[in-house]
């Protein structure tokens, strides 16, 4: 039997109830539930233990993505996930806000109607500037939002050589801090 494991940040406490995974810390908690017939989790002294019953290259490959996200779930709660993105516009001045639960963007490209994107939960979205900050301790919605708010100045039927208007991840989810 093949063991994975990885060591238990300080000031995090993970625990496993059945499959579902609680990781709590600094920045609250988050909570994934973890099943596969050919794997198991178990926490013993600081350490969480991942064990493959049967060792198959598509197991062991499950086994590894289990391990990365308790990992990013661990750095998460402790630190904290951030992306930025950039506002770039050349023939209309976009104008960017938070309203609520929604990120609003007026007059892209000289439009009249607002472009807004729903702002998931645990995340939070800063305007300075040009520049918009999302940060979370989830890096999947982190990730996620950003995407989002690219999506939401995409554009079609310009020349994207003329038309460069837009919302750009400049610096992807990378831990807060760093």
């Amino acid at each position: 039997m093949l063991k994975k494991w990885l060591d238990i940040i300080d000031g995090v406490t993970v625990k496993n109830e059945n499959g579902k995974v609680v990781v709590s810390g600094e920045k609250g908690s988050l909570e994934r539930t973890f099943t596969h017939p050919k794997l198991s989790l178990r926490i013993e002294d600081g350490k969480v233990f991942i064990d493959v019953k049967e060792s198959k290259r598509n197991i062991n490959a499950i086994a590894g993505t289990w391990k990365a996200l308790i990992k990013n779930m661990m750095l998460g709660v402790k630190y904290g996930w951030q992306a930025k993105l950039k506002a770039v516009h050349s023939h209309f001045p976009m104008k960017m806000k938070v309203e609520g639960n929604k990120f609003i963007l007026e007059n892209f490209l000289g439009e009249r109607n607002k472009r807004s994107v729903e702002i998931y939960p645990d995340v939070e979205i800063e305007i300075k500037g040009n520049e918009v900050i999302v940060s979370g301790s989830d890096k999947e919605k982190v990730g996620q939002m950003a995407a989002n708010i690219e999506q939401m100045t995409r554009v079609k039927g310009f020349d994207k050589r003329v038309f460069q208007d837009g919302i750009y991840i400049v610096e992807k989810t990378h831990l807060m801090g760093e």
